[in-house]
This record gives structure tokens, sequence and C-alpha cells, in this order.
């Protein structure tokens, strides 16, 4: 049922019981809001589902599904901070330093000076690693003509808007629902970061427990 066909239903229901706002229906949601609750129940299960098949997908190359989404955003963005990077990502720092410590491990991006800030390395790829994420998602490219032919363009840039929308209207609340930082906040963000664990992006030789003890083939795909 369409959401047109959908909000005439409900309309033909309401005028012919007279049905308008009581204590019964107090507190219902509308259609609208049904569908949009609906679509963020599908969000996380979706997620998970995406996350696993990517993972099949680079079973044997030595990536994680995290890795693939940061060489990725690297060749879609360039260049890039590991701050820059996180934001792009919607992530915290230090996972994404961790994938950036074993992509290079792997061959697949490199350090370079930032003209903008001298103590915040660039990340970017290097030719093998542009190689790898490109035939990575040629083969994806493949996969979802073949699976999602069905699908107009049009249907697609709605899916794109709605997501967006979603996005930023939980960015607003995720911001407004943040607890602002205090001195002592600082003062322990701080020894974290001159910890031994993870490293800035200037140090990409971490130790092993940053990587989780891994230490992957250098290929890009088996």
């Amino acid at each position: 049922m369409s959401v047109i066909e959908r909000d005439r239903r409900d309309a033909d229901d309401d005028a012919n019981t007279g049905a308008h706002a009581d204590e019964a229906d107090f507190g219902r949601a509308s259609p609208t809001e049904e569908l949009l609750y609906g679509v963020i129940r599908r969000l996380w299960p979706l997620h998970r589902t995406v996350v696993r098949a990517v993972e099949r997908e680079l079973a044997g190359t030595g990536l994680t599904a995290g890795e693939h989404a940061l060489l990725d955003a690297l060749r879609t963005e360039g260049p890039r901070t590991v701050p820059q990077l996180a934001r792009t990502m919607g992530l915290d720092r230090q996972p994404v330093q961790r994938w950036v410590n074993h992509t290079a491990e792997l061959g697949l991006v490199v350090t370079a000076p930032n003209p903008a800030h001298r103590r915040s390395s660039l990340i970017e790829l290097t030719t093998e690693g542009a190689e790898v994420i490109r035939g990575i998602q040629d083969f994806e490219a493949t996969e979802l003509r073949q699976r999602l032919a069905d699908l107009p363009a049009a249907d697609v840039r709605t899916a794109l808007h709605v997501l967006d929308r979603i996005g930023e209207e939980f960015h607003h609340l995720a911001s407004a629902a943040s607890t602002p930082t205090t001195a002592s906040d600082t003062h322990r963000t701080s020894a974290r970061r001159d910890s031994p664990g993870i490293r800035e992006t200037g140090d990409i030789k971490d130790d092993p427990d940053t990587l989780g003890g891994r230490r992957a083939p250098r290929k890009g795909r088996s």
C-alpha cells in the first residue's frame, strides 16, 4: 500500500466515523510518523547486514569493513587528516586511527605533509591502495546493477534525501544531548592522547596491541 493510499484510507475512516482527536487517539502516531519509525527501525539491521556482506566480500584481502570505508572515503574525498576522516565517517578518531595504521602496514595508505597544519599529517592512498579500492568497488557496482536493477534512479534519489534529512536531525539531537566539556574532561582527554596506546597520525608504526596483533598480507584482493 502506497503512502498516498494509506493517507486516503485514514482520511476516509475519519470522515465515516466522525473521529477527532480524543482521549483514545491522544498520542497515536500519524501515518507519516509511523513510516519514519519504520525507516529508523530498519537502519541498524540494514547496517549490520551490509557490514556482514562487505566482510564476506573482503575475505582474504586482510581488510576489515571499517578499512574498506576508510579507503572509500579517501578515494571520494582525497587526502584527509585523521580528524577530518573521523568527521566524514561520523566516528571517533581512535578507530579511524587504527584503520589508518593497519592499511599503512598493508601499503595501501601513507602519510603526507599537511600545508595547513604541520603536526597533523594528511593520509592519502598509495597507487596500490587506489587500485585495491577501485577493484573492490567495481565488483560491488556489478553486484548492485544485477541485484537492484529494478530500482528507478528517482527512488534512489528520494531514499538519499530522506536518509540525509534523518541524519541531519539526529545529528542535532546528538549534539544537543552531549554534555558540555569540563576542565577535568579536557585533562583526561589530554592524558589519553599522551598515553602510549594510540599514537597520532605522524607515527604510523603502532604497537601490536593497537592493531589487535594482526599482520595481514600486502595484497589488495586474494
